[in-house]
């Protein structure tokens, strides 16, 4: 069983967790996030990995042909976040595969988590660049999002 399966089979004891008082013990690395779907109007709330950037949030979505929930931000639009024991608002932005912005994303997201290559199917050595194959690969496996808080 991948972990991203094993993640999903947690998925409402983590959202408990981190609505919770006992909420520090995972928001440093996760965070509820609260989307609305575009077509089907329906929203739904689930826990993701973030990471900080500057003001603002990147998510890197693993076995992104199997989720959804991140093709809602293909273009810019509202998304509800618990961050850190607090309701927050922002805008997120799917970053486009191969764009400058993704491979910056995606080698600071594996110099601070190098174990986090295994979750895209990519060896990632600490201290050394992502391959032009491996930007490729992620962008056709995974996805990445930034969020821009509001009032950040």
């Amino acid at each position: 069983m991948s972990l991203d399966a094993i993640f999903t089979r947690l998925n409402p004891g983590i959202a408990w967790i981190l609505r919770s008082p006992l909420h520090f013990v995972l928001s440093p690395a996760l965070m509820l996030i609260t989307v609305t779907g575009r077509h089907s109007g329906r929203c739904y709330t689930i826990p993701v990995g973030y990471q900080r950037d500057g003001n603002g949030l990147v998510v890197m979505v693993s076995y992104a042909r199997r989720k959804q929930w991140w093709r809602n931000y293909r273009e810019p639009g509202p998304v509800g976040l618990r961050l850190r024991g607090r309701e927050l608002q922002g805008r997120a932005t799917v970053v486009p595969p191969g764009s400058e912005a993704f491979r910056r994303h995606a080698e600071a997201s594996f110099r601070r988590m190098p174990w986090l290559g295994s979750q895209f199917g990519i060896d990632t050595r600490r201290g050394a660049g992502l391959t032009e194959a491996q930007v490729v690969h992620l962008g056709e496996e995974g996805a990445i999002v930034e969020i821009e808080l509001d009032g950040a």
